[in-house]
């Protein structure tokens, strides 16, 4: 019982600092946006060769050089040779601290557990884990399909994401499924999957997802040998840069395994169900300098607690992990 107040008071902590640090999560504040806004006048996003940004007005291109007006610097002569790309800011709440901020791909992950936004058509990525590689493709505008493996290929899984629009822009759903096999390594003998559906609060910046699934683990060979559980999962990520972001991800769930075995100097078998309650708390800090890469860190910890034995099992689980936009 002292565990369960203690994670109950562990998440709670969490939301309501969330949701205080990130005011506007239901609500814009205007005084940010006033801030971040350069002028009131078109705002282009200036790059040069060596990776160096600019939020600017343009006041004059004559084809060898450019003129631009920043917040902080005041007037820059650009020659054109420097400059690898020009291009409009057409939503100035992208503008954060005043430095640009691209919504991307990625923005609908989290360390493990996804959120209600929708991959646009094309906007495809793929992430290099320690454990292995996730590839995910952007079939439309609010289906997409995933593939999730390790660096030896087996197990696999197939991931399915259907997001939903919602009257409200800051309210966004969407259900899925995870569906995979234990591959060579267990001569495709065991399965298992983990049906989802969450809702996340907020924009792409800083957002709150709750989400709620079912995941089980199966085998062909014996339907004896199996285990559920109901998982619950608070996640969410706030901007503290225009380049950083603090993610927080997290899982709960009650698992009931089942198992049997035959002795081998009678006829018996015996079953056995055991029960455990399990939870992975994962913050964690992501980089993304570029608009087609980013990496992220997360600091992990699993713990498992047998119900009947009253005993726990915990250990940490760092992450790193890169991600490509292709």
């Amino acid at each position: 019982m002292k565990v369960f107040k203690l994670i109950l008071a562990l998440c709670s902590v969490f939301v309501c600092g969330f949701i205080q640090a990130s005011p506007f999560i239901l609500s814009v504040d205007s005084t940010q946006v006033a801030k971040d806004s350069v002028s009131s006048k078109q705002l282009y996003l200036v790059t040069k060769n060596n990776s160096v940004e600019y939020v600017c007005e343009i006041l004059n291109d004559d084809g060898r050089e450019v003129l631009i007006l920043t917040q902080n610097l005041g007037k820059i002569y650009i020659p054109k040779s420097e400059i690898r790309n020009i291009s409009k800011i057409d939503d100035k709440k992208s503008l954060v601290r005043g430095e640009y901020y691209e919504a991307g791909p990625f923005t609908t992950r989290y360390a493990f557990t996804t959120n209600g936004f929708s991959l646009k058509k094309g906007s495809n990525y793929a992430i290099l884990n320690l454990s292995g590689p996730e590839v995910h493709l952007a079939l439309t505008d609010n289906f997409s399909v995933g593939i999730m493996s390790t660096w030896i290929a087996s197990p696999f899984v197939v991931v399915l994401k259907q997001s939903f629009k919602s009257s409200n822009e800051n309210v966004h759903y969407s259900v899925g499924t995870l569906l995979g096999t234990s591959g060579y390594l267990g001569n495709f003998d065991v399965y298992g999957g983990l049906p989802f559906a969450n809702v996340t609060f907020g924009d792409t910046q800083k957002n709150l997802t709750f989400s709620a699934g079912y995941g089980f683990i199966g085998s062909f060979s014996n339907s004896n040998n199996s285990a559920g559980a109901p998982i619950l999962s608070i996640a969410g990520i706030t901007k503290v840069g225009a380049k950083a972001s603090f993610i927080f991800d997290s899982m709960f769930g009650f698992i009931t395994a089942k198992s049997s075995s035959v002795d081998p100097f009678s006829v018996y078998t015996t079953y056995q169900t055991t029960n455990s309650f399990g939870f992975c708390l994962m913050p964690g800090m992501r980089f993304q300098t570029k608009e087609n890469t980013a990496f992220q860190i997360s600091l992990a910890g699993v713990s498992i607690i047998d119900l009947q034995t009253k005993t726990a099992t915990t250990f940490p689980l760092p992450m790193c992990t890169w991600f490509y936009k292709f």
